[in-house]
């Protein structure tokens, strides 16, 4: 029953191009050479082979400029592959077990049943092919790596409509079937509405199941069941509070709520593993220090601060390491509530002399148990004495030099240069913030990687020639970007959201049929990135 497909699995590099062309003269046997099959492999040769019981999918992937690529495939067929010091890339293999997902969809809703097997011909050499083979083949699909001039090769094929097979070639084929969705417009909605509503709950991931018409309705004369408890909402990542300055103003303070898996959050980070090392010996000797207070009261405790120095430009990732260093100090139980309280300049200064004192009590009550962010801490310094700034820092170091002020970790954060100078015209700040974390900016194939992890968070896919545009582009934004001012992680997610705009707008006016496609970043979706000219110097 499944010999077409156990034939193609004991092929070797040796022996796979003959038993291709062997398959040319079996007419039992329909086979097609398709250029490109959609979406995944729409750049690449692709062949089919078919008969009554089993269809067979083979890829050519062929290196560009016939340069011989060595690289390790990522072990659960994920879509991306990233090593240190390597390039993202993405997974051919993982292009391949989507690629039978279409196909095995397309039979099922055709109710056409066939045991379906994917080959991958590739000219690069993947190092662990041979840890990986039992994963691909639980998965029906087999890699065959380290071919050379692939893209010369071609096999011959039988396309005699008279085979059996050829109905499951038709069947694969067929890509108005792929989740053929028509949106239904409600009562007064005209269709381009209802589109754009569409399109919209799609991005919002709001799956509505419709009931059945056919269910019967319960009679108004029976009981009604017992209603169940509703289950309690999940606890919002944020909330905001106010404190009270002179002359009846208000301040709002953000706050940022402890996470119940920070270990885990911090593992998902991408770069930063000196911050990761860093933060996790942190951790540790808190926990060995509430660990030994537990087994040995009497004995000294070493002295541990939390107080903290964040360095770094804006989206570097300083807020989301600073809620994940709350949380697991919560944890290590060094904090009681593990919340994080943001502020900046503006919260403590009032509009009276005096006013930053009773401003800075506030945000300490408030961020007691957890910590408390100053964001640009380096703007409290000033050259001028009288700056009520410099009242701020010295009133935080006055209450945080009290004993009773445990329950709490104060992080300064900003400009590496910035806050350098800080600590320096302030001895006193050296040694109350002894923990210093330095926040790199993102290499390009880090933010291509934090690009990834975000469009995968919406369920988008690039198609290849999408991603070589972006990822050029973005290349050329590095280039040229200024330091001062460059984004990060921050710049990419704006990029993102003009991506999503063009995406939704396109869609909603070509009225993709195939609902993968509403899914699919396409070039046309690739907006330019603007990036701001260098300031023009005066003088010489």
């Amino acid at each position: 029953m499944n010999r077409l497909i156990n034939d193609f699995k004991r092929q070797t590099k040796g022996t796979i191009w003959k038993h291709m062309d062997a398959m040319a003269v079996n007419y039992a046997v329909y086979s097609n050479r398709l250029k490109g099959f959609d979406p995944y492999y729409y750049d690449n040769d692709v062949y089919i082979y078919a008969n009554s019981n089993n269809l067979v999918i083979v890829a050519i992937d062929c290196c560009d400029k016939g340069e011989k690529q060595i690289y390790e495939e990522s072990e659960g067929i994920n879509m991306l592959i990233y090593r240190p010091g390597t390039e993202l890339r993405e997974s051919k293999v993982w292009k391949m077990k989507e690629t039978l997902e279409v196909i095995k969809n397309r039979l099922k809703l055709h109710e056409v049943h066939a045991e379906v097997l994917g080959i991958l011909l590739t000219d690069a050499t993947i190092t662990n092919a041979d840890e990986l083979e039992d994963t691909w083949e639980a998965n029906c699909i087999k890699v065959i790596d380290g071919f050379k001039t692939l893209k010369h090769r071609k096999a011959e094929v039988n396309t005699d409509d008279y085979t059996s097979g050829k109905i499951y070639f038709d069947t694969v084929m067929d890509k108005s079937i792929d989740f053929r969705m028509t949106p239904k417009c409600d009562e007064g909605m005209d269709l381009d509405e209802a589109l754009l509503k569409f399109v919209n709950d799609a991005l919002d991931g709001v799956d509505e199941t419709p009931q059945e018409e056919d269910e019967p309705q319960q009679e108004p004369e029976q009981e009604p069941e017992p209603q169940q408890e509703p289950e309690p909402a999940p606890s919002p990542t944020t909330s905001s509070d106010t404190i009270d300055q002179n002359m009846g103003l208000s301040v709002e303070v953000e706050i940022l709520n402890p996470i119940d898996n920070p270990r885990e959050e911090l593992d998902k980070l991408i770069g930063c593993d000196d911050i990761k090392r860093r933060m996790d010996e942190l951790v540790a000797l808190t926990t060995y220090n509430k660990t030994m207070q537990e087994l040995f009261p009497d004995s000294k405790q070493h002295e541990v601060s939390l107080h903290s120095v964040f360095l770094g430009r804006p989206g570097t990732g300083k807020t989301t390491v600073c809620k994940i260093f709350g949380s697991l100090l919560h944890q290590a139980g060094a904090l009681s509530k593990g919340h994080v309280v943001v502020c900046d300049r503006g919260t403590f200064i009032g509009t009276l002399w005096g006013d930053e004192e009773r401003s800075v009590r506030q945000v300490l009550e408030k961020a007691k148990g957890g910590v408390l962010m100053i964001d640009e801490a380096y703007l409290l310094n000033s050259r001028n004495d009288n700056d009520p700034g410099r009242l701020v820092i010295q009133l935080l170091m006055n209450i945080l030099a009290d004993e009773t002020q445990r329950d709490i970790a104060v992080v300064l954060c900003g400009y590496k240069d910035q806050m350098l100078k800080l600590l320096e015209t302030n001895p006193g700040l050296q040694s109350r913030f002894p923990n210093r974390f330095e926040f790199q900016d993102f290499s390009v194939n880090e933010l291509l990687e934090i690009t990834q992890t975000r469009v995968k968070h919406y369920e988008y896919q690039f198609t290849d020639q999408a991603w070589d545009k972006y990822r050029t582009m973005l290349n050329q934004a590095y280039q040229v970007r200024d330091p001062q001012t460059w984004g990060n992680a921050r710049f990419v997610a704006n990029q993102l959201d003009r991506i999503y705009i063009q995406h939704a707008t396109r869609c909603v006016r070509q009225r993709p049929e195939d609902k993968q496609m509403w899914r699919m970043i396409t070039p046309d979706d690739i907006v330019p990135i603007e990036t701001p000219r260098p300031k023009a110097k005066i003088g010489f």
